[in-house]
């Protein structure tokens, strides 16, 4: 019989997610130190556990038409099928055709977080993408429709009593389409999920960021393959170039 135990590996990996985060918020009194290593935490956290076609990093996204999302905490994109990203003295540029989920981090959830969150993705999905038809043997597939963004906000305590409660509800509630939160980890206390009509709180046995890894990754399963990318659009913009000096 084997001495091997699966929830003591789940628990364990949230466990190594609470400690982490703990540990930030009480080692590095600059609140800018902090916050930058309460985003390495997620960061490695899906950068070990999800599957390679996925990259999570911090980022801007750029669409075909020269617009620029917010700076993004924790991005997901493709890696797979997605050739195009700029890198500039460590500073990532994302297509937008490549992104599929956009995070934010922070230390507390609050009305004002959730806010803030929801305005930082949707800088994200109201940029354009670009879908082209895929060639095949046999002719070409039609342009794919393009897959939801997922949107949502990563924190480790929350300020509300009860932490996750119907304040949560009601700041996840607010008529913001474009900013819709899909998904969220408290890390001390539970994960929140949404879709179209309505939020659930699910406050699980004492591992939330081991929950929301795996809705997280259900979620990326049924999201389609990010669409194929009309890089001519984003060439496009060398025609307004010119030499330096020129």
């Amino acid at each position: 019989m084997s001495d091997w135990s699966l929830q003591k590996l789940l628990a364990g990996l949230h466990e190594d997610i609470q400690h982490r985060l703990a540990a930030a918020r009480q080692s590095f009194g600059h609140p800018g130190t902090t916050g930058d290593a309460t985003e390495n935490v997620w960061l490695e956290l899906l950068q070990r556990y999800l599957p390679t076609r996925y990259q999570a990093e911090k980022a801007h996204v750029v669409d075909s038409k020269g617009m620029f999302s917010d700076q993004i905490d924790v991005l997901l994109f493709d890696r797979q099928y997605s050739p195009f990203i700029f890198r500039f003295e460590d500073q990532l540029v994302i297509p937008a055709e490549s992104v599929y989920g956009a995070f934010e981090v922070r230390q507390t959830i609050n009305a004002g977080n959730v806010d803030y969150a929801q305005k930082k993705v949707a800088s994200v999905r109201r940029l354009y993408r670009s879908s082209l038809p895929i060639p095949y043997v046999a002719g070409t597939y039609p342009p794919k429709p393009l897959p939801h963004i997922i949107g949502g906000l990563l924190t480790f305590e929350s300020e509300w009593n009860p932490p996750l409660g119907q304040p949560l509800l009601d700041a996840l509630g607010r008529e913001n389409p474009d900013g819709r939160l899909d998904l969220g980890c408290v890390a001390a206390h539970g994960v929140f999920r949404c879709d179209s009509t309505n939020c659930h709180l699910v406050v699980p046995h004492g591992k939330p960021a081991t929950v929301f890894l795996l809705e997280l990754i259900a979620r990326l399963q049924m999201s389609a393959t990010v669409p194929m990318i009309d890089l001519h659009a984003y060439a496009k913009w060398l025609a307004n170039s010119s030499p330096e000096g020129g």
